[in-house]
């Protein structure tokens, strides 16, 4: 499944492959978010022209609408959504903490109301299992508990011994059900290095495909999140893949490859677009700004994506001023571009041998624009 191609002499960063049912993975890799079984303003047609290997959707959305049985009845979320490459499915764990009304936590799993319309809902290792398997998932993951940050370190034990509970049910229930799928654990534990290592110590002998490291982005400095990332993926097999889950910027991208990461998700590049921000080598910039009025200037000069071929930052602008539904899809288009090219560029460093320089000057010229236009380091 997962073929380690050659390490990088300076750091912890790796060329690797994956080989999944619907198809090939170079990693490192970025997975754009299809949450709902479709990539926002994206048809799986220009997934396919930008370049991506593999798309991420959910497990507790789709169960709630349209719900699996649509899905099943389609012959698989490949072939609902018309997307005919590898797909991840996030178990669903972490939008039950963030998104359901109501939930009640055991052992066995979380009862919770849905935040659709407050039906009582529940999830536990044999559903999310089960539901993955008839999504045809080409990599499943566990179900876990994503505690809040910050937090404590006994509420950062309870998930920890809760997450590994399900982690171990979760192999059960796929072995019982013959999962047609790749089953990744997850590794919590906060920022406590030593949970974190204890959880991922305890993972190992389940014996799962690849390891997920959970439960970040959610609030912490990225020095929090950088040391936790390098802590756990220090214990984690050096044969498999591993997986930052929610990440991340361009920037903390780079620096997470750098301490041994392969794979990564992030709505960023999709949310922001449709917000008016354009992501670029160099930062961000927002495409409301008086200065895009009359440029003529692509996006980012240089970029080679659909929107910078053909079109100005004034006509972007104006898109998004007059409330036009192209303006996002533009942008997204360009942002997800940019994210699949950064990935591209990363793997090519690796192979040549120059990640180290890649890495130094990406990270010193990376800057974001926060709303008032001032430069601010991400």
């Amino acid at each position: 499944m997962f073929t380690l191609l050659q390490p990088d002499p300076n750091s912890a960063a790796r060329l690797g492959r994956l080989t999944l049912a619907h198809g090939v993975v170079e990693t490192p890799c970025f997975m754009a978010v299809g949450t709902q079984g479709t990539v926002k303003c994206m048809t799986p047609d220009e997934m396919r022209a930008l370049g991506a290997q593999i798309i991420l959707s959910n497990t507790y959305h789709l169960n709630l609408r349209p719900g699996i049985e649509v899905i099943r009845a389609a012959g698989g979320l490949h072939r609902f959504m018309g997307w005919d490459r590898p797909i991840l499915t996030d178990s669903g764990g972490y939008q039950v903490f963030s998104l359901a009304k109501l939930r009640k936590l055991t052992d066995d799993g979380v009862e919770f109301q849905s935040h659709i319309d407050g039906a009582r809902c529940f999830l536990g290792p044999r559903e999310v299992m089960e539901i993955q398997h008839v999504l045809g998932s080409d990599i499943a993951m566990v179900l876990d508990e994503c505690p809040h940050y910050p937090c404590d370190r006994e509420t950062a034990c309870k998930a920890v011994e809760r997450s590994l509970t399900w982690a171990a049910r979760c192999r059960e229930e796929a072995a019982r059900i013959g999962l047609s799928g790749k089953l990744f654990g997850i590794a919590q534990g906060s920022v406590y290095d030593d949970l974190r290592r204890l959880c991922a110590e305890r993972l190992l002998p389940m014996g799962f495909d690849g390891y997920a490291i959970g439960g970040l982005s959610v609030g912490e400095p990225d020095e929090e999140l950088f040391r936790v990332v390098e802590a756990t993926a220090a214990v984690l097999p050096r044969n498999q893949p591993r997986y930052a889950m929610g990440l991340g910027t361009p920037r903390q991208i780079v620096e997470l490859v750098a301490r041994g990461v392969d794979m990564f998700d992030c709505a960023l590049p999709t949310r922001v677009g449709r917000n008016g921000t354009a992501f670029t080598r160099r930062g961000t910039q927002s495409a409301r700004v008086a200065a895009w009025k009359d440029d003529p200037r692509p996006v980012e000069e240089g970029c080679a994506c659909y929107c910078c071929r053909h079109y100005s930052r004034a006509y972007v602008r104006h898109l998004f001023n007059a409330g036009e539904i192209l303006g996002l899809r533009l942008l997204t288009w360009h942002n997800l571009h940019v994210y699949l090219q950064l990935m591209r560029d990363v793997r090519a460093a690796i192979a040549a041998g120059t990640f180290a320089d890649f890495r130094h000057e990406f990270v010193t010229n990376y800057r974001v624009n926060n709303p008032e236009g001032k430069q601010i380091d991400v």
